[in-house]
């Protein structure tokens, strides 16, 4: 009968002593010091990328906290292309990776997985004060989603995560509905983003998973009414138009509007009569 409890009392100990023991030794000598234990604990391969870290264990998780910004900080704080491209400008400031950026999974699939609720949800807890609770250190995912429907509910932000978001801010680039004029982010004559034929609020059509907008339905391919929602590249208001685009598409009369012409309505670059060719 003394025997199970002394048993236990040795299972207890020697677990403890591994909890303390196992980070101790990763902390001060590496992963390598301990091959066993990153054979057991690692749940899979590396993305091709980062392959060369695959017997590091430590160059990104960091001991009773785990994968920290400032670990991937120290490779990628000074990765030009993505701080100079709009669209991904926003990672100066972002603090915040193991949102998007899932590794373990071979490599084989890219680590990259842009979840439009997490940037929303980071934003939130920027907006909430930035207090001890809300810091991304002690936070967790119960008290970040208690936090967040709290303050939707008191008014402290809007309930819905794609009002958090300035699609703008990331997408003006690419957005096929500019008019050309310049709306910044502080309204209409600052300078900074150009504007949209639809207005700012792209919310109010796309969903944060997808830009395809559900049941939407292209006009006939027998519109003439382009115009109306599509408008041409500056090129087509230069000698460009007349030398080269009028000339590829056989149409020596049509005018910059009359876009139905030379285009089809599956994409801008099937020219009628011609297929793909994109000069541009």
């Amino acid at each position: 009968m003394k025997i199970a409890p002394a048993i236990y009392l040795t299972l207890t100990v020697l677990g403890v002593g591994a909890a303390v023991l196992v980070p101790l030794t990763i902390y001060r000598s590496g992963s390598t010091a301990l091959p066993v234990w990153r054979a057991a604990a690692n749940p899979g391969p590396l993305s091709a990328a980062h392959a060369f870290l695959n017997s590091q264990c430590e160059a990104c998780h960091t001991p009773d906290r785990g994968i920290e910004a400032a670990s991937c900080l120290t490779c990628h704080d000074t990765d030009a292309p993505v701080l100079a491209k709009q669209s991904t400008a926003f990672h100066a400031a972002i603090q915040e990776c193991r949102g998007c950026h899932i590794e373990h999974r071979g490599a084989a699939i890219r680590p990259t997985e842009i979840d439009h609720t997490i940037l929303a949800r980071i934003g939130w807890q920027k907006t909430l004060g930035g207090s001890l609770a809300a810091s991304p250190k002690t936070d967790t995912t119960a008290m970040s989603e208690t936090r967040h429907l709290l303050a939707g509910v008191t008014g402290a932000h809007p309930p819905s995560d794609s009002e958090a978001l300035d699609c703008f801010a990331c997408h003006s680039n690419r957005n096929p509905h500019r008019d050309g004029t310049s709306v910044g982010c502080c309204g209409a004559g600052s300078a900074g983003s150009v504007g949209s034929l639809f207005g700012r609020e792209c919310a109010e059509c796309h969903m944060m998973t997808t830009w395809k907008i559900a049941g939407y339905k292209h006009p006939s391919s027998r519109s003439e009414d382009c115009a109306q929602c599509h408008q041409p590249p500056p090129s087509h208001y230069m000698g460009h138009f007349a030398m080269v685009s009028m000339a590829i598409a056989g149409q020596e009369h049509a005018r910059v509007e009359q876009c139905y012409l030379c285009h089809q309505t599956d994409a801008w670059n099937d020219i009628k009569g011609v297929g793909w060719y994109k000069h541009h």
